[in-house]
């Protein structure tokens, strides 16, 4: 293919620009990139899909004939991804090139054009388009209702005391139905509004606004944020603050969270010269709940790109749980559906393996049908409560639930 990218003057929104019931987006802070149609389109099932999908980038971007004056993070040759959440899961994984690309970054606006090599013209450069009609739609239990995933809690405390495993992740689901010819992108606006300091991504009809951090790479650096802990904010600034101070004392977070960011330490480790974590978690505030936090860099030294480290990492004890093959069948058990591409990795790479990728959170699959399946999960330890665990979850559906409600 044939790329090239060049500057644009300043374009303040770019989701305007994306197609209306399948946008590409990439969005924190108002910054990201937008993708408009599909130049191509790379599928991927199984074990080693993330592996596939990283060497068949690699083989692409070498085939490729590269423009690029802008040099940014998200310029040139990019592809979006998301990638299901289990190796069984029924749902495809992919990476999808568009014919557009928008992006915005530190002030610095470009669009990038692709173009098959037989192909004579560039796309043409589209027209920001209104948002369609808005819609309120209510989310209503799926396959696990809320006394079904009390009763998984239990279950999972259990075998975690019976020394089964030390961690297991457990999600619920909730269902709705778009109409057919419903804006997607409404739902987007109120995501990035709401919560900017999160990644808003929508991939392949998977969309949402995550404040996980899978993986960042640039210029042979790499950073990542692992998140488990929660708590909810408070309903005034003397009990937010108590709210923090008590999710920092909580030996049950505190101990999920060193496990999340163990695993995510041991899978980066053997590609870097040097790998910092945070001494201490840190809470994280959002418009909705408290977590508890850990930053992790490090200089990398095999030559890996973005995909490597996100195949080296999923799944996370921060979304699994440890040990992960134990975890991974405990989620078998007990969840009674498949998490498709909940809590998988979404994001890009460009042409040189640089990216920037999430773990699917705070998320929802629309189907083409326009069927939504939103879901929320926990991590579950030895001294779990139920109740606690359900509303957690709760608090976690509230950005799809406000979204396209």
């Amino acid at each position: 293919m044939t790329v090239e990218t060049t500057q644009l003057d300043d374009v303040r929104h770019i989701l305007p620009f994306t197609d209306a019931h399948a946008p590409l987006v990439w969005l924190r802070k108002g910054e990201g990139i937008a993708g408009a149609g599909e130049a191509l389109r790379l599928e991927f099932h199984g074990a080693d899909r993330i592996a596939q999908a990283s060497a068949a980038w690699k083989q692409l971007a070498a085939a490729c004939t590269v423009t690029d004056p802008v040099r940014m993070p998200g310029s040139g040759l990019v592809a979006f991804g998301t990638f299901a959440f289990d190796d069984e899961s029924a749902a495809t994984s992919v990476l999808i090139v568009p014919r557009i690309v928008i992006g915005r970054r530190g002030g610095t606006a470009w669009i990038t054009r692709i173009r098959h090599t037989d192909e004579q013209v560039m796309p043409t450069v589209p027209h920001a388009q209104p948002f369609g009609a808005e819609y309120r739609l209510t989310m209503l239990p799926g396959a696990l209702t809320r006394e079904a995933y009390k009763r998984a809690v239990v279950a999972a405390t259990e075998r975690i005391r019976d020394g089964e495993l030390e961690k297991v992740v457990l999600a619920r689901d909730l269902r709705a139905h778009l109409p057919i010819e419903s804006d997607v992108r409404r739902a987007l606006v109120e995501l990035a509004l709401g919560y900017p300091d999160c990644w808003t991504y929508a991939v392949d009809g998977m969309l949402g606004s995550s404040p996980e951090t899978l993986v960042r790479v640039h210029g042979g650096t790499l950073d990542a944020r692992v998140l488990a802990g929660t708590s909810a904010r408070g309903r005034d600034a003397a009990s937010d603050h108590d709210s923090a101070d008590d999710l920092l004392r909580s030996s049950k977070d505190l101990h999920e969270h060193a496990v999340a960011v163990r695993s995510v330490v041991d899978a980066l480790a053997p590609h870097t010269s040097t790998l910092e974590a945070s001494s201490q978690p840190f809470p994280l505030k959002l418009p909705n709940l408290w977590h508890l936090a850990t930053d992790v860099s490090g200089t990398l030294s095999d030559g890996s790109g973005s995909l490597d480290l996100v195949a080296a990492l999923h799944p996370t004890a921060a979304v699994a749980g440890t040990p992960t093959d134990v975890a991974l069948r405990v989620i078998h058990e007990l969840e009674p559906f498949d998490r498709e591409r909940y809590a998988g990795p979404v994001g890009w790479i460009g042409a040189n393996g640089d990216g920037e990728w999430a773990i699917a959170l705070r998320g929802a699959q629309v189907k083409a049908s326009g069927d939504i399946t939103a879901y929320a999960g926990c991590g579950i330890m030895g001294d779990s409560v139920p109740e606690r665990e359900l509303a957690e979850t709760s608090m976690k559906f509230r950005p799809i639930t406000e979204a396209f409600g």
